[in-house]
């Protein structure tokens, strides 16, 4: 998870509870791909924080300061700025908000660095250099800290999320009450992500909510027991929902989606829910004709399914992700590619039954790819590469992984695309160091994976020092990568980051 930053300023660090990020790139509605990206980005995330050189003499040196690790995890209170009860205390801090507001008076000593910590230009520049997960502990110092914080600019771009657990507080004589929202509705978050959620949650997540009504732009529920009924009245009082995600819910049906689905809504993320199938796919065809993008992960969505959507979908549709749907075969992909002609991002990540006359087709019809993954397709061979390279000349993303049966003679077909940027190979476990000369003179590279191809050597691997340009390389379980040829890289390719 990252925030605004001015500058060239360090990576933001990842907090474990209460935010995730809204990826900037159409990369699904919250959820990260398992097949695209790698740990480089974990890497960045975590590294420790550095405190800008303006803390050292007014705040940063003052041992009575009451900040606490910035690495604590935090619960739901100190998200949404309301006290916490016992059984969500934070390390370090109070569970009384009033005994956490400090006045910078009792802060700092001479009147010049009460001055300074106060200071509302200076804070609104300092806060920047902080990750999302800091800000809220800073925003616990004093009350002038939390006035500057609270500014939306400080949280655009992220998403709370919030538990069951953490939606309740247990007052003195059992009874529940549902937790204060405001703190959320100060800094006018748009999106949420709601996790093992019923109906009756939701409803008092509207209720309580002062901007559910209109404000909140993206939905997710996760691991939920959302019904037909449950999800007919969140999108009938949230009018202003146009993403929405339900992953792990298995108490709707496909006549809920038909009852519910609304023409509002551009992009819609379905995944592990049992529930959906062909029928399912028919209803988002017939009620969302201002659909931009689709994330699908269904195993019982059949060819049939894919030849559903209309001409209007055909022309506003321009990502669509089926990942595990084992069903679909080649027959499914040309109604796809008739279908949908404008995509510019598809994946058929683990559908399994798409051969190389699959990919031709996809070749053949959609020339506007700029993101293409086939991973966890077992039969795709290097012939699928040759139609790529020969008709994809716009694709910037390639993601091969476990592509079991792609050799040296697919690179040298995709040697020729000069504008790729993104090549994943992770687990292709014929590709020997012949292929990787054929890569050497991709100037175009900017990320290349290898991690899990077991035939690369050390020698091989020593030759992508010629990719100058070159800003992330996996390596991660690769037997060729050993500790001699990491620091040979640290040398040779200063400016990028190798993952061991």
């Amino acid at each position: 998870m990252s925030n605004p930053r001015n500058g060239d300023t360090k990576p933001p660090c990842l907090p474990r509870n209460g935010l995730v990020k809204i990826p900037t790139q159409p990369n699904g509605l919250g959820s990260a791909s398992i097949t695209k990206g790698t740990p480089a980005v974990k890497n960045r995330l975590c590294q420790p924080s550095s405190v800008p050189a303006i803390l050292s003499p007014a705040l940063a040196h003052h041992s009575d300061l009451p900040i606490p690790s910035l690495a604590t995890p935090l619960s739901l209170a100190a998200l949404g700025g309301v006290s916490s009860p016992p059984s969500a205390s934070l390390v370090g801090l109070s569970t009384s908000e009033g005994s956490e507001q400090h006045s910078p008076e009792r802060l700092l000593g001479s009147p010049s660095e009460r001055q300074l910590a106060v200071d509302e230009k200076i804070l609104n520049r300092l806060f920047w250099y902080f990750s999302a997960c800091e800000k809220c502990v800073l925003a616990q110092v004093c009350k002038a800290w939390r006035r500057v914080l609270y500014q939306p600019k400080f949280w655009v771009g992220l998403t709370p999320v919030l538990h069951t657990k953490e939606l309740y507080n247990v007052l003195p004589g059992g009874e529940k009450e549902f937790v204060s929202l405001q703190g959320f509705a100060v800094r006018g978050f748009e999106g949420f992500c709601l996790v093992g959620v019923s109906d009756l949650d939701i409803c008092e997540f509207i209720d309580n909510y002062p901007l559910s009504k209109k404000g909140v732009k993206s939905m997710s529920l996760k691991r939920s027991t959302i019904t037909d009924a449950g999800l007919e009245v969140m999108l009938e009082q949230m009018q202003g929902v146009v993403r929405l995600e339900l992953s792990g819910c298995n108490d709707f049906t496909e006549a809920g989606l038909w009852s519910s689905l609304n023409a509002r809504i551009t992009a819609l993320s379905v995944s592990d829910c049992i529930n959906v199938a062909d029928d399912a796919i028919a209803a988002i065809s017939q009620l969302l004709p201002n659909l931009t993008e689709l994330n699908l992960q269904a195993y019982h969505v059949t060819d049939t399914a894919l030849a559903y959507f209309t001409a209007k979908q055909g022309y506003t549709t321009h990502t669509l992700r089926l990942n595990s749907c084992w069903e679909i075969t080649n027959h499914g992909v040309v109604n796809m590619v008739h279908s949908l002609p404008n995509l510019s991002v598809l994946s058929l990540s683990g559908c399994s039954k798409v051969t190389d006359d699959g990919v031709e087709l996809v070749a053949e019809n959609l020339r506007k790819l700029r993101s293409l993954d086939l991973s966890w397709c077992p039969r795709i061979t290097d012939m699928a590469l040759e139609y790529i390279a020969c008709d994809l000349h716009k694709l910037e993303e390639l993601v091969l992984d476990r592509c079991v049966r792609i050799t040296d003679t697919g690179l040298s077909y995709l040697s020729t695309m000069s504008s790729l940027r993104s090549l994943y190979l992770r687990w292709c476990c014929q590709v020997q160091d012949f292929g990787l000369k054929h890569l050497l003179g991709m100037g175009s590279l900017r990320l290349l994976s290898l991690a899990g191809c077991p035939l690369l050597t050390t020698t091989g691997l020593s030759g992508l020092v010629q990719l100058q340009e070159l800003e992330e390389l996996e390596l991660t379980n690769c037997p060729g990568a050993t500790p001699e040829l990491f620091k040979y890289f640290s040398q040779h390719l200063p400016c990028c980051m190798v993952i061991e």
